[in-house]
């Protein structure tokens, strides 16, 4: 476990968590979130992180001027118990391809630090436990983890999804189940007060003031991933005994079978311990295809389908696509006075990043993004020469693929070749 922070993290103790039973529980837990060398690698996180500030107004950059005085502070009402978390500012974010609008929990930033201080702590008691195929948010493990789980289990046959959907999972975790949970494993008595405070603290709407939160964990607390994760590890777990291929990431998760019939049996056991479990699958999202047709599933950001036994076809769905390509007309409007070296590259910050979880894809959706992008870039030339109108071929003529290539422009398609050019030297 190498990721662990040593400081709390001792030999000692890492022994003890390696041979402990699912009985097993942690006593002495406070001292270690207080510790000021906990608070310090804390505050380091929450610095690196930025972010917006809380309802207070106090920022990261505040924050980092003030270190030692606030992490002596924090400590000391820590200590005292004099320490009370503020409510979480809401704040309503758009839905990618949807009119919804979904809550973001923002919390002060000196609670973001008592919260990463807090994590570091519980983190390895409930990891070790936590099933393989959970992916979310974990030490080890990322979104392509996930992907390349789903994309092998598709290739051995196993083409049936079940495509889930928790509605509103983050905002309707049932404290009181949650709270059993942490119990548990947790006996210390202010870390167990210290996570109820949290999620009792509410939420702050900027027009309607406080309301209280009877249930859920905010996305945007540093602490709910891992609550969040841990309410489902039974699921995981379940569906892991009952023989069936589930892949999970945070509350993102399909299953995946040989048959309809296994397809329709593993949605069953879900349905049921969702039920049981206070939470509610979302009616219309979710569904059982045939990854093996036309029309497919979405995954964390794929799109797959026409899989048969050893390969299929999977690009960034609508919603990734859409989202790029938003990013980058705020980058490139057409009124954009900076030099091109200047455009170049700020927009290969975004391609690089983009590429890089993407690269995967079908070559065709890389020479799309590469053409729109080119396309936008030649609007700003032609504005610049005082033509109106729609880019036409004489744009075309005048800034060849070769034009952007001498100015350093990040090209999707030809880093893809390269890449796949360098796996097929390797075998």
């Amino acid at each position: 476990m190498a990721w662990v922070e040593r400081c709390i993290w001792t030999e000692r103790m890492l022994k003890r968590l390696a041979t402990s039973q699912e009985q097993t529980k942690w006593y002495s837990l406070w001292d270690k979130v207080c510790r000021p060398e906990n608070l310090d690698q804390a505050i380091f996180k929450v610095i690196l992180n930025r972010g917006s500030p809380g309802v207070d107004g106090y920022t990261t950059g505040q924050l980092q001027a003030e270190w030692a005085r606030q992490r002596d502070q924090l400590r000391q009402e820590l200590l005292e118990g004099r320490y009370r978390p503020k409510p979480a500012r809401r704040a309503w974010i758009p839905k990618l391809g949807s009119a919804e609008l979904r809550p973001l929990g923002i919390p002060a930033v000196r609670d973001r630090v008592v919260q990463t201080a807090l994590r570091a702590v519980l983190e390895p008691i409930f990891e070790r436990e936590f099933a393989a195929q959970s992916h979310g948010f974990r030490p080890q493990h990322s979104a392509l983890h996930a992907l390349e789980q789903v994309e092998s289990l598709l290739q051995a046959g196993y083409i049936w999804i079940v495509d889930a959907d928790l509605k509103q999972y983050f905002d309707t975790i049932p404290h009181g189940r949650l709270m059993e949970l942490i119990k548990r494993r947790v006996a210390d008595g202010r870390v167990i007060k210290l996570l109820e405070q949290y999620l009792a603290a509410g939420v702050m709407e900027s027009h309607t003031g406080w309301k209280p939160t009877q249930e859920g964990t905010p996305q945007g607390a540093v602490i709910s991933p891992l609550l969040a994760n841990l309410y489902l590890n039974a699921l995981d777990h379940l569906m892991m005994a009952k023989g069936y291929q589930m892949v999970r990431y945070a509350d993102d998760f399909v299953v995946c079978a040989k048959t309809e019939a296994e397809a329709h049996a593993a949605l069953a056991e879900i349905r049921a311990w969702v039920q049981e479990a206070g939470l509610q699958l979302h009616p219309t999202k979710t569904r059982i295809v045939n990854a093996a047709e036309k029309g497919g599933f979405d995954f964390l950001g794929y799109h797959f389908e026409q899989y048969h036994q050893g390969g299929g076809k999977k690009w960034p769905r609508k919603k990734s696509q859409f989202k790029l390509r938003e990013t980058l007309r705020e980058k490139l409007p057409r009124k954009r006075g900076a030099s091109m070296v200047e455009i170049v590259a700020d927009v290969n910050k975004t391609l690089r990043g983009w590429y890089g979880y993407f690269k995967y894809s079908l070559p065709s959706a890389m020479q799309r993004v590469d053409e729109w992008t080119r396309e936008r870039i030649r609007h700003i030339l032609r504005r610049r020469q005082r033509r109106r109108g729609m880019v036409r071929g004489r744009e075309r003529t005048e800034y060849p693929i070769v034009w952007f290539e001498q100015r350093g422009l990040f090209s999707l398609k030809a880093a893809q070749a390269k890449w796949l050019q360098s796996l097929a030297g390797n075998h």
